[in-house]
C-alpha cells in the first residue's frame, strides 16, 4: 500500500453513503445495494462489522447470490470490495463463499476486486465451538439464537485482547502457532469438553495463508478506503445485521456482538464521520425476526402466517423460519434518531398485497406510563402493551408497478403515514424479489 501524500489528511474527498438495517436484520438490504452499485456508479463496497453469520440475497441478471462474509459489491466486476477491520472473518467461509456464488470460476481477476484487512480478527474452530457450548448452557427461555458461526466468541476474543488478527497469521508462522495454541488452551480451560484438532486447522490455516499472501488481497484497508475516498471514488459502506441487533442500542442481551449502527461504520472501517453524507435505512412494509429476544408486534395468528408463508421468511444463514408481525415505528423512530437516516428504503410491500387489514405499532405502555422509545431493561419488554393505527389493505397486486403514483391510494397512505411518523423521506419501494421490482421515488 503506498504512503499517504502529504496534506492529502486535510482533503474531505467524496461524500460515502452508508446503508444500514434498520430492524432486526434481514430488511433486503442485498437489493438496495446492487440498485445503489449499479445506478449511482459505486466504485467501491465495504463491510463494517459482523462476520458470516449476515446474510444478504441479491437476485440479479437471473441468478441468485447468497452473501454472508462477502460485500454485495462483488457482483459487479467494476466494484472493488473491502472486509474491514471490525468484521471478523472465517477464512473458511470466505473461500466457500467465493465458489458457492460462482466468483472464482464466472469473474477473472476477482482478487483484484477484494480486500481484507490486515486488522480483521480471524474466527477460528474453537470460536464456533465455544459459541455452541455457550448457547447450549443458557435455559431455554434466555438462549440468545446464535447462529453457532462462533461471531461472538471472537468479538470476545477481540475484547479479552487474546484475539488473533490477519496480520498475525501473515507473519512468522511459529509465533502464530504459540498464539494460536495459547487461545484454545484458554477455552479449553472453561470448556474441558470442546474437540479441537489444532493441527488440522494449523494445517489449514497455513495453506490460507500462502493462498492470500499469493493472491495480495491483505492490506491497510483504512488507507485504501482513505486514498479511494480523496482520489474521487464513490464508496457504499454495507452494514449487516440490523440497527436492533446492536450491541448498544438493540433489545440487548437478544443482540449481535457488534455495533451494527453508524457508529461502527467509522470504527469498523476507519473512516471519519465527516466523510458520511448519507444513510439509508432499510426496513421491510412488516416486522421479522430470526432467534429469541423481544417482538412487541409479532402475530401469532393467521396474520403471522400469511406474512411467514407470502413473504417466504426463512433466514438466509440459519435456514430458520423468521417470527412475523407488524411494522412497529417506536423501534423505528429508536433506530433512526441513533442513526440519523437521510431516507429509508421500504422494502417487501407486495407481501401486504393480499391483506384485507393491516396494522402500525404507534405506541408504547409500560405499567400505565407512556414510552416514545423503548427501555432499556430486558424484563420491562415483556409487559409493554402495544397501541396500533389500522389501515385497510390494497387487496390488489404491485409487483409489476415501477411509478409511485400508480401504486393504490391505500398503500401510498401507508407508505405516507410511516413517513411522516418517522419524518424521514421513504426513497425507495420494493415491491418484489428481482432487481428490476424497485420503485425508486423522485
Amino acid at each position: 500500500m503506498n504512503q499517504i501524500p502529504l496534506g492529502w489528511s486535510g482533503k474531505k474527498g467524496e461524500p460515502i453513503t452508508v446503508l444500514l438495517g434498520a430492524q432486526w436484520g434481514d430488511e433486503g438490504k442485498g437489493k438496495i445495494i446492487d440498485f445503489l452499485i449499479q445506478h449511482n456508479k459505486v466504485d467501491v463496497t465495504a463491510r463494517c462489522q459482523g462476520g458470516n453469520n449476515a446474510g444478504h440475497t441479491v437476485i440479479a441478471n437471473g441468478k441468485k447470490y447468497d452473501f454472508h462474509l462477502l460485500p454485495s459489491g462483488m457482483i459487479s466486476e467494476r466494484c472493488q470490495n473491502v472486509i474491514g477491520n471490525g468484521v471478523v472473518v472465517n477464512l473458511d467461509a470466505f473461500f466457500s463463499e467465493l465458489e458457492h456464488n460462482g466468483i472464482t470460476t464466472d469473474q477473472p481477476g476477482w482478487e483484484k476486486r477484494i480486500f481484507i484487512s490486515n486488522r480483521a480478527h480471524l474466527v477460528l474452530r474453537v470460536h464456533s465451538q465455544v459459541d455452541g457450548h455457550q448457547e447450549n448452557s443458557l435455559e431455554t427461555k434466555s438462549k440468545i439464537g446464535t447462529t453457532n458461526r462462533g461471531i461472538g466468541p471472537t468479538y470476545s476474543s477481540k475484547c479479552f485482547r487474546n484475539g488473533i488478527r490477519v496480520a498475525d497469521l501473515l507473519g512468522n508462522f511459529d509465533d502464530f502457532t504459540t498464539r494460536y495454541k495459547s487461545l484454545v488452551a484458554h477455552y479449553r480451560k472453561q470448556f474441558p469438553s470442546i474437540q479441537i484438532d489444532e493441527e488440522d486447522e494449523l494445517a489449514s490455516l497455513k495453506k490460507h495463508a500462502e493462498r492470500i499472501r499469493e493472491l495480495g488481497i491483505v492490506a491497510d484497508t483504512s488507507v485504501f478506503l482513505h486514498e479511494a475516498r480523496i482520489s474521487g471514488k464513490k464508496i457504499l459502506v454495507e452494514g449487516a445485521n440490523g440497527a436492533l441487533l446492536d450491541i448498544d442500542f438493540g433489545t440487548y442481551p437478544y443482540v449481535t456482538s457488534s455495533n451494527a449502527t453508524v457508529g461502527g461504520v467509522c470504527t469498523g472501517l476507519g473512516i471519519p464521520p465527516t466523510a458520511v453524507k448519507e444513510v439509508v435505512g432499510v426496513v421491510k412494509a412488516y416486522q421479522t425476526r430470526v432467534g429469541a429476544g423481544p417482538f412487541p408486534t409479532e402475530q401469532f395468528n393467521e396474520d403471522g402466517e400469511k406474512l411467514q408463508q407470502i413473504g417466504r421468511e426463512v433466514g438466509v444463514t440459519t435456514g430458520r423460519k423468521r417470527r412475523c408481525g407488524w411494522i412497529d415505528l417506536i423501534l423505528l423512530r429508536s433506530a433512526t434518531v441513533i442513526n440519523g437516516f437521510t431516507a429509508f428504503a421500504l422494502t417487501k410491500v407486495d407481501v401486504l398485497d393480499s391483506f384485507r387489514e393491516l396494522k402500525v405499532a404507534v405506541g408504547y405502555r409500560l405499567d400505565g406510563q407512556v414510552l416514545n422509545f423503548p427501555p432499556a431493561k430486558a424484563s420491562d419488554w415483556d409487559r409493554i402493551e402495544v397501541e396500533y393505527k389500522t389501515f385497510p389493505g390494497w387487496q390488489s397486486v404491485t409487483c409489476e408497478i415501477r411509478d409511485y403514483e400508480s401504486l393504490p391510494q391505500q398503500c401510498k397512505d401507508y407508505i405516507s403515514f410511516i413517513e411522516s411518523f418517522i419524518g424521514v423521506p421513504i426513497k425507495f419501494v420494493g415491491v418484489g424479489a428481482a432487481r428490476e421490482a424497485l420503485i425508486v421515488r423522485k
